[in-house]
């Protein structure tokens, strides 16, 4: 059973995508990357255990998810579009998925970036952020997670791809091993891939085809 932490705000940050901030409990560690399992103080909610990541930074006051709604699976996400501020999140001990290991490329799917905002975050306070580059794909333009700010990281080279719609100034279709050749050049570096399951498989089947080294693949296990 995790702790109780009430919400202090809720932002919108996209159509279906919620930036909660809640509170820290005293000597509460994690590492940017990190996630733990997450339910609600709710009737049937509270034990949910499905996992978020963190995107608060280590050093914050206060702890902060960004989380995408889903209202039509009648989950869990459903459940926490309805939340309000002052509601309680339940919260687990922090573990490790996704750790920064050095400059490379960050590959993201949707609601799949969401391991990479506190690193990337982390990495723009230190003045780090220079070599990095993100490719985040989503269906529309109107998905894309916290644009703006990705768009004002100085020094990190961000790439938008949109498989259902085809715009100027964004890469069109899916991520493949063209596309991948096309963007990355390189494959010498390290790669953080985060996205749906069949995505992470198949970029990683791409990247070790264009030569990158296996233990330069960073994703969840």
């Amino acid at each position: 059973m995790g702790q109780k932490l009430a919400i202090s705000k809720i932002e919108k940050v996209t159509h279906d995508v919620r930036q909660f901030t809640f509170e820290k409990p005293e000597g509460f560690e994690f590492t940017p990357g990190q996630a733990a399992e997450v339910g609600i103080d709710r009737e049937g909610w509270r034990d949910a255990g499905h996992p978020f990541t963190f995107t608060a930074l280590p050093d914050w006051d206060d702890l902060q998810f960004t989380i995408k709604i889903y209202p039509e699976h009648d989950g869990l996400t459903e459940q926490i579009g309805t939340l309000k501020e002052g509601d309680s999140f339940i919260v687990g001990d922090p573990w490790g998925t996704i750790e920064y290991k050095g400059k490379g490329t960050f590959i993201a799917g949707g609601a799949g970036v969401t391991p990479f905002i506190a690193i990337l975050r982390v990495l723009r306070d230190r003045g780090e952020l220079s070599g990095h580059r993100l490719i985040f794909a989503n269906k529309r333009e109107a998905d894309i997670i916290l644009r703006n700010e990705f768009d004002a990281m100085p020094g990190l080279e961000v790439i938008y791809v949109l498989s259902q719609e085809d715009k100027d100034g964004f890469e069109h279709g899916r991520i493949d091993k063209q596309m991948l050749q096309r963007l990355v050049g390189s494959t010498s570096e390290k790669f953080y891939v985060c996205g749906p399951d069949e995505m992470v498989e198949s970029i990683n089947g791409a990247l070790k085809e264009l030569g990158a080294d296996p233990d330069g693949l960073v994703f969840e296990e």
